[in-house]
Order: C-alpha cells, then sequence, then structure tokens
C-alpha cells in the first residue's frame, strides 16, 4: 500500500482502515475504493485535507 498523499510507502496502521504516513506525516482511511486524507492539526485533531483547501480558496483559513 501506498500513501494517496505522498505515494510513500511508509506507511504504519493505527486502527481499522486507517493509516499514517511517517514520510508526510497526514492519516488517511480506507472504506472500499474511497479514501480521505488528514492533516493533523497542532492539538492533535484531524483535518480533513479537501476541508483545507476548500477554507484556503475562500480565505477563511491558514496553512
Amino acid at each position: 500500500m501506498r500513501c494517496p498523499h505522498c505515494n510513500c510507502r511508509d506507511i504504519g496502521k493505527i486502527g481499522a482502515n486507517q493509516f499514517y504516513c511517517w514520510n508526510c506525516f497526514m492519516e488517511f482511511n480506507v472504506s472500499g475504493s474511497d479514501v480521505r486524507v488528514y492533516e493533523v492539526a497542532e492539538d492533535g485533531s484531524l483535518v480533513a485535507v479537501d476541508d483545507a483547501i476548500q477554507s484556503m480558496q475562500l480565505g477563511t483559513g491558514t496553512l
């Protein structure tokens, strides 16, 4: 398996269908053919990459 964000193979399993990439420090989960990628925030919460990109386009967030 490869990271859907950076294509690296250095990933670890952290839960049922949930993985962490040690190269780009992103978490992602796999459900069938659906893959969701998350950035780990400073407080440990997960922010969906799609949501972060959308908030940057609207000018409401900082990355």
